[in-house]
């Protein structure tokens, strides 16, 4: 298998929905830098652009921030860790909804952070400076 690359790429976007196009095209350059499988390559979209979505939905535009999303993409050669900045206030992660609870299972919504934490090996928040997401993601 050839050498894989190090370093962060980062990305800065406004905080508009149609951005999130871009954010995909990079995710699937940093996929094939990564070496991912298929499927791996799929979680890790996935993954990004629901995080992405979420901090310009609720950490810009809900709470009427104006701004920018921050993506920085720190490829390793085992192991991509994607963090997601936004400059809302953040939540608390313990208090989300079970989205497989018989309640939550015919919503619309809510399923953005329980998807993100079954397709990837690493999940946390940061709100010290805003509202951070880390990523993170293991070639197998």
């Amino acid at each position: 298998m050839s050498e894989r690359s190090e370093g962060t790429i980062e990305l800065v976007i406004p905080a508009k929905l149609e951005y999130l196009d871009l954010v995909d095209n990079v995710v699937e350059a940093v996929n094939e830098l990564m070496h991912f499988d298929e499927d791996t390559k799929t979680a890790v979209s996935i993954s990004v652009v629901e995080a992405g979505t979420n901090a310009i939905q609720h950490g810009c535009l809900k709470n009427g921030v104006q701004g920018v999303v921050k993506m920085a993409f720190e490829v390793a050669p085992d192991v991509l860790t994607v963090t997601i900045l936004d400059p809302g206030a953040g939540f608390d992660p313990t208090k989300l909804p079970d989205p497989t609870s018989p309640e939550n299972l015919l919503r619309e919504r809510g399923r953005g952070i329980f998807i993100m934490r079954q397709m990837m090996d690493e999940v946390t928040f940061d709100f010290d400076r805003g509202c951070a997401v880390r990523l993170v993601k293991h070639r197998r």
